[in-house]
């Protein structure tokens, strides 16, 4: 199947749900505190997006229907995490928190760990590595430049510091729908792959883990945790292609993370 190229109305649109999903984040981040449950999170997650006439683009997606409007993911548990009344952070924990924005019939993705209090050093650097990973590989996209090139620069940041990465999910292009062409694995040869494309869209994320790469999916049939117990990271954003290089849509220009890598 061919990756779509976008138009420049559709990019447009993509825009507007990206900006209500940085929102969405700025939000989430000032009530990120020990004691706070994670179906607390999720209920603030919904109202924000619904106040911006938009949808939350996870509520009622794949079989069986994910339940919530976001995924919120402790410790050990990579991605997918079911919010729940009786799951609260406490202070040492990293969580993740993945949340997708559908608005004007188009989506935008992004993913964010956060550390909660003071969390311990092994706990930190993964966070930091995660995120180095995802800019190491962004850097790479341009016209031209192949999918290889961004898979390959997440994978050797991660594993020369010492990490592994999940394989058995990985980002994907975005659109219309929530998951589009092309599949976006977190290893990869350079100079391999599609040839990427001004406007195109895609949303990277690295999942990294600080022990072994083996995950399972728990009997809620939706979260995924490291088969080993180990702590797991997430970071995520929709990238737009274009001549020259890139432009991350989810996020505001005074986004501390972002301007760390980039500026």
């Amino acid at each position: 199947m061919a990756i779509k190229i976008k138009t420049p109305t559709e990019i447009s649109i993509m825009k507007q749900s990206a900006n209500i999903l940085a929102f969405v984040f700025e939000e989430v981040s000032k009530v990120i505190e020990d004691g706070i449950s994670t179906k607390e999170i999720d209920k603030l997650i919904f109202d924000i997006i619904k106040k911006k006439n938009s949808k939350p683009s996870f509520k009622g997606y794949g079989n069986p229907p994910f339940p919530a409007s976001s995924c919120i993911s402790i410790n050990s548990e990579v991605i997918h995490g079911i919010p729940r009344k009786h799951n609260k952070l406490k202070n040492g924990d990293i969580v993740g928190i993945d949340i997708g924005v559908y608005f004007q019939g188009y989506h935008s993705d992004r993913a964010f760990t956060y550390k909660v209090g003071e969390v311990s050093k092994e706990a930190s650097d993964l966070v930091d590595i995660t995120q180095e990973s995802f800019f190491n590989g962004i850097k790479q996209i341009k016209d031209g430049a192949h999918l290889g090139d961004i898979s390959s620069a997440i994978q050797k940041t991660a594993e020369s510091a010492g990490y592994s990465l999940v394989r058995e999910f990985q980002g994907h292009g975005i659109g219309a729908n929530l998951h589009e062409q092309p599949a976006i694995p977190n290893l990869g040869i350079a100079g391999t792959g599609p040839i990427l494309r001004a406007n195109m869209v895609l949303a990277i994320e690295p999942m990294i883990n600080v022990g072994k790469a083996a995950v399972y999916i728990s009997d809620d049939n939706w979260t995924v945790v490291t088969e080993d117990d180990s702590l797991s990271a997430h970071y995520e954003h929709t990238v737009l292609v274009t001549e020259n290089g890139f432009e991350i849509l989810t996020a505001f220009e005074d986004d501390a993370v972002v301007n760390k890598y980039l500026k």
